[in-house]
């Protein structure tokens, strides 16, 4: 039997309104084993994150990785962790107030606001308000380029999980991926030419993307093809040469074969074979976090100059790059088309709305 949650009072003749709900995987609130914890159980019990029998992943799962991972994952988040709080937080926020702002821009009267899928706030708890307060249309916005079952699928599969208890529906859309979008690619290029126009080249720029195990490719899970088409398009902005650009994948999990080449053994490979400065940006994330920062930026730096390498260089995520801000809010526009989202505003008053959300993301 299904439960409904108890709906908001219901008025009739209300003018629609429309949401765009940015959504990212997740952090733990604090830097502790206690919170680490409690993230890590949510995250690695999702059946889309880890794909073996249950009873045996339960007891890998409670018998060993929640017992032992903790400490050593919050010792790795207190490297990074910023007096604003999670940097994949702190970015995703600044994000979505961002959003709102460019969309007003344009013309477009919708509530943005960002929710994460393992950790606080819950996609549920955020929907939950968005419905309270009369938003009867809503767009699903992954902040993950690249489409895959662990990640985007999931993202779905948490909304349609709040839906199942919920009464009255908005009506919802989704964004599925966005791996080859002019905007995005765009953004891209011009970090990595900012970069270089301050720098110099490097002897070769890695792209380093989040792994997934190889089995899901073999099942027909599309995010390598579209990693790889990223990097295509972006060698193609840059103009750059075959040999100049490495695709690489990290975070591998446990001793199935994951998607390769890995990215610290590639590092450290090049290092040994002469290569003295690398260049490592990470396109499948779009806020900094702990794999980018710490995992790239501290772990893997240190492989590659301890192999012989001499120049490490990390190229930031898009964050709130003003490029991959016009890019999200074009590709949120694309998507709401049909949709009543225009609204008569007040020039003074849409002035003011975009100075604000320009100040949110210049506090970084």
């Amino acid at each position: 039997m299904t439960f409904f949650a108890p709906e908001p009072a219901f008025t009739h003749g209300s003018a629609p309104r429309t949401a765009v709900l940015l959504c990212n995987l997740g952090t733990p609130d604090a830097p502790t084993p206690s919170a680490v914890r409690r993230y890590l159980a949510e995250f690695l019990s999702d059946r889309r994150v880890v794909e073996i029998p249950r009873l045996l992943w339960w007891l890998i799962l409670h018998g060993v990785i929640l017992r032992t991972r903790p400490a050593k994952s919050a010792k790795k988040y207190a490297s990074i962790w910023t007096a604003e709080g999670s940097p994949l937080k702190v970015w995703t926020e600044k994000q979505a107030k961002l959003l709102g702002g460019y969309l007003g821009e344009r013309g477009h009267a919708v509530t943005v606001r960002y929710a994460m899928r393992y950790g606080n706030p819950s996609i549920a708890s955020v929907l939950d308000e968005l419905k309270a307060q009369g938003v009867t249309r809503v767009l699903i916005l992954p902040l993950y380029p690249q489409y895959s079952g662990t990640t985007t699928a999931s993202v779905n599969d948490a909304v349609y999980q709040w839906a199942q208890r919920t009464r009255n529906l908005p009506e919802l859309r989704f964004v599925n991926r966005y791996h080859d979008d002019p905007g995005y690619i765009g953004a891209l290029a011009k970090r990595v030419e900012d970069h270089w126009m301050a720098h110099g080249r490097p002897d070769k720029l890695v792209l380093s993307f989040h792994g997934v195990p190889q089995r899901t490719l073999m099942l027909g899970d599309p995010y390598h093809c579209e990693c790889l088409k990223t990097a295509r398009l972006l060698g193609e902005r840059l103009a750059l040469r075959k040999d100049d650009m490495l695709v690489t994948f990290q975070s591998r999990l446990g001793r199935a074969e994951w998607l390769r080449p890995y990215t610290e053994p590639t590092l450290i490979a090049l290092a040994k074979s002469g290569v003295k400065r690398v260049d490592v940006m990470c396109p499948g994330f779009t806020s900094d976090c702990l794999e980018t920062l710490e995992e790239i930026d501290l772990e893997a730096r240190e492989a590659f100059l301890h192999a012989g390498g001499t120049e490490f260089n990390y190229l930031p995520c898009l964050n709130d790059q003003h490029e991959w801000m016009a890019a999200l809010s074009a590709i949120a526009i694309q998507h709401m088309q049909g949709w009543p989202t225009t609204a008569a505003v007040d020039p003074g008053a849409l002035e003011a709305q975009r100075q604000r959300a320009l100040a949110a993301g210049a506090s970084a």
